[in-house]
């Protein structure tokens, strides 16, 4: 790919633009706010001129309701071979596609699975969709070369393509994405109803809790309305658990209530399902697809073996959050008394394939048991539920959801 157009260059338009840019593509940026394009293409994300012919692909990066009218006004003026969108509602413009656009044969829907808090061309990243999913969504006129271009782009960002059904997507991203965002927002809000030393008493859950209610207010609205449907099904089953929840409080509530076993029954319930849902949230940093290498280190029982590993891993810039204690027992190469296996455990941490190299370097020069495992290492589990959906190996060989 030689050429691309982005239209909007927001977070996530100027985000992939940065991203090609810096693999040689040429990039022409528009906005409808010009202040917007220039400030793009003052970091470095491309022109703010518009190209003398038809571009490779066009990047469609607007909100989901926009996405067929603009696709319609890029296709009548022929800029592109080749059209994709980036926004996180994938039926609505899909049907948009279809109904409107001149040649919707020339259109995939696509959506990186990345962003922040922030919004704005200020805000994007070159290495914003580095190791991340991207779900492409092929119509049935979808062509075989508007699937290919879209492939590329989603290697040129170095992330991971996936396919999935427009329908399958949005479903999920309910859960996923919108849900959680509409919950951040009402936790946020009701700081606001608190008293007046609350603030004071704000510690990281909180934070953790409601980063992303910071989110644009009016592309968080189009968002929102646009997947509609599927978010107001997962808020109606959140309204059941709550019907549940609420009155096992009001029993709690009650010292010496007949009903305070029935009410700690059902509020351990409602923890432990929580528990075991996000056991189904696969831990990225561990052996995370794009690039992702996992590094076991075996950690003798001793005090202060634990904190004196992270110290030596945090000089390459690895963080505790990055390691996972995964199992206990003899610490390998560790030996105990009488040449006795001590007593330790296994210290996995996972992280991008160049920090691996380093951190082994720094770990093994410090005297460490350190290997760098394979995919095969360790016992993968049962299959995943793939229903609708297709992985990077499958992509690439061109199959599509049936």
């Amino acid at each position: 790919m030689r050429t691309m157009a982005v239209i909007g260059t927001g977070l996530i338009g100027t985000s992939v633009a940065l991203a090609v840019t810096r693999r040689g593509v040429t990039v022409f940026l528009a906005d409808r706010d010009p202040a917007a394009a220039r400030t793009a293409a003052a970091l470095g994300a491309g022109t703010a001129d518009p190209p003398a012919g038809p571009v490779d692909l066009a990047v469609i990066a607007v909100p989901p309701s926009l996405v067929g009218a603009v696709l319609a006004e890029a296709q009548e003026r022929g800029l592109a071979a080749a059209y994709t969108d980036v926004a996180s509602v994938k039926a609505g413009p899909e049907r948009a596609a279809l109904s409107r656009a001149p040649d919707p044969h020339r259109y995939i829907g696509g959506h990186p699975l990345a962003g922040r808090e922030r919004s704005g061309p200020l805000a994007a990243r070159a290495d914003l969709f580095r190791g991340r999913n991207w779900v492409l969504t092929p119509s049935r006129l979808t062509s075989d070369d508007a699937f290919d271009r879209a492939l590329e782009l989603v290697a040129l960002c170095e992330a991971v393509p996936v396919v999935m059904r427009s329908q399958d997507h949005d479903a999920a991203v309910a859960v996923t994405s919108h849900v959680p965002h509409l919950m951040a927002s009402l936790l946020a809000a009701r700081l606001r109803e608190g008293p007046a030393d609350l603030a004071g008493l704000a510690g990281q859950g909180l934070r953790d809790a409601t980063r992303i209610a910071g989110g644009d207010s009016r592309l968080w609205g189009d968002i929102l309305q646009s997947n509609a449907p599927a978010i107001a099904g997962v808020l109606k089953d959140l309204h059941t658990d709550l019907s549940r929840l609420v009155p096992a409080l009001d029993a709690l509530a009650e010292p010496g209530g007949s009903g305070r076993d029935r009410g700690m029954r059902t509020l351990v319930d409602l923890l432990d399902r929580g528990i075991s849902g996000l056991a189904e949230i696969p831990d990225t940093r561990l052996g995370a697809a794009g690039g992702g290498s996992r590094v076991r280190v075996a950690v003798a029982d001793r005090p202060g073996e634990l904190a004196r590993l992270l110290a030596a891993a945090a000089e390459v810039g690895v963080a505790a959050d990055d390691a996972c204690v995964e199992s206990a027992g003899p610490a390998d190469g560790a030996d105990g008394p009488d040449g006795a296996a001590a007593s330790g455990f296994a210290v996995r941490f996972g992280v991008p394939a160049h920090t691996a190299d380093r951190l082994m370097a720094v770990l093994d020069a410090g005297g460490w048991d350190v290997v760098r495992e394979r995919d095969g290492d360790r016992d993968p589990g049962p299959d995943p539920d793939l229903d609708g959906v297709l992985l990077a190996d499958t992509v690439r060989s061109g199959r599509r959801p049936q």
